[in-house]
């Protein structure tokens, strides 16, 4: 069994080590985060202060009313009914359900 040269294995680490960074440079507090390179999913517990960071930008669940969630993307408010999305800071939001317990929101960069 031959293994790889020394070499290529050094040429490798810097793209491991930048897929474990992307990966680790998503989460928050009273929320879980599952991202890739262009969006990620955020849940948002209820009932407490919830935000997350993810793709470069802080995000914070504000308000529920009914259906409909109030969310600040990068310091801008955006209001987005569950299945619908909405424009804020160059990125697509969109409410994916909303249970008594958490929220669950798609963040995809529109670049």
């Amino acid at each position: 069994m031959t293994s790889l040269p020394l070499r290529r294995k050094l040429a490798v680490l810097p793209f491991l080590a930048l897929s474990l960074g992307a990966v680790a440079a998503c989460g928050g507090e009273n929320s879980k985060t599952s991202c890739d390179v262009n969006s990620c999913t955020v849940t948002f517990d209820r009932g407490v202060d919830a935000s997350a960071s993810v793709l470069g930008v802080k995000a914070e669940l504000v308000s529920v009313q009914g259906e409909t969630v109030t969310l600040k993307i990068a310091g801008q408010t955006v209001t987005v009914p569950v299945g619908d999305g909405e424009q804020a800071e160059g990125f697509t939001v969109s409410v994916q359900s909303v249970t008594k317990d958490n929220v669950v929101v798609k963040i995809s960069n529109n670049g």
